[in-house]
């Protein structure tokens, strides 16, 4: 069994490797004529195809191009109405002459909207038709009898992705981009929740001033149960903070809890973060100092809220 697995992705490999061989200028014509008209991109295909046309459609729109399938068979009876003359419409059809595709040539090149094919033989109705062809053909399928769709369908879908990608790049597409079109789950709470979403505000910043005895500073911490306490001058500017780690070196040393001054023994230069970042950032400076709390300033350095570890848990920024 593992013998065929071997053989089957051998033959696949084969068949993206022979993608970057045929690639050509009509790659780069695919995407400046997208990047041209700045419509919308309707994939077609049929069967095994238009799945993969699925597939390429919602990684299109997910990375900055509008983009939707539309069934050949549904479009023969009504569906065609959803193009428009400056929509692209990309068909994959690994011979090149499914039927359902050919039967709507007439009616796309009426709507003079441009055409781009992926098939397997440049010499075939849809890719002579076409205004661009990109040639996705493979020297055999990993199926041995030669029928079910497998390494063609692999290579229309690496192409799907070049083109998806290149777009993406070439139109400049960001991390927040992509959050707008990805709000729900994991990575929508990665790339859109921030840090003043989630962090302690008001009267549940642990704070003291910076005349506070380290007896005070102590009071402070186990009151608002963070393990760590901001020190600050008169006008709210962040001069440091006292954590769990400073109270065991503290301890350490012998000082006297109610003589001693915060200020003395606080870290000075802690961490800190604006309070407009992005949640994730918060999550990977922690990770990157080995640290479990982080202050929140405004841009005038200003205390404004206070951040742990906890607090990405329960948001599932985790």
């Amino acid at each position: 069994m593992i013998d065929i697995a071997y053989r089957v992705i051998d033959i696949e490999i084969e068949a993206l490797s022979n993608l970057k061989v045929n690639l050509g200028e009509s790659f780069s014509q695919c995407i400046n004529k997208i990047l041209e008209l700045d419509s919308r991109v309707v994939m077609c295909g049929m069967g095994k195809s238009g799945i993969i046309a699925k597939k390429v459609a919602a990684s299109l729109a997910s990375t900055g191009t509008s983009s939707f399938y539309m069934h050949p068979g549904e479009a023969y009876h009504g569906d065609l109405g959803m193009i428009t003359p400056n929509d692209v419409v990309i068909a994959l059809s690994n011979s090149g002459e499914t039927d359902e595709i050919v039967a709507l040539l007439p009616v796309i090149k009426r709507l003079n909207t441009p055409l781009i094919t992926l098939t397997g033989n440049p010499d075939s109705t849809l890719a002579k038709t076409s205004n661009i062809n990109i040639d996705v053909s493979i020297k055999k399928e990993a199926c041995p009898l030669g029928l079910a769709p497998t390494s063609s369908t692999t290579a229309a879908l690496a192409m799907g992705d070049a083109i998806a990608i290149a777009l993406l790049e070439v139109r400049g597409f960001s991390e927040d981009d992509f959050a707008l079109s990805h709000p729900g789950g994991t990575l929508g709470r990665r790339l859109l929740l921030r840090v003043d979403d989630i962090m302690h505000t008001g009267e549940d910043i642990p704070k003291v001033n910076e005349n506070a005895t380290l007896g005070e500073a102590l009071i402070e911490m186990s009151k608002k149960g963070l393990g760590v306490t901001s020190i600050v001058n008169n006008d709210g500017t962040v001069l440091g903070v006292f954590t769990d780690g400073d109270l065991r070196r503290t301890l350490d040393s012998g000082v006297d809890f109610k003589s001693c001054h915060v200020k003395d023994v606080m870290t000075k230069n802690g961490k800190e973060i604006p309070a407009n970042s992005l949640a994730a950032s918060a999550l990977a400076l922690m990770e990157t100092h080995r640290i479990n709390a982080l202050v929140v300033i405004d841009e005038e350095n200003k205390l404004v809220g206070m951040l742990n570890m906890h607090d990405l848990l329960r948001a599932r920024v985790i």
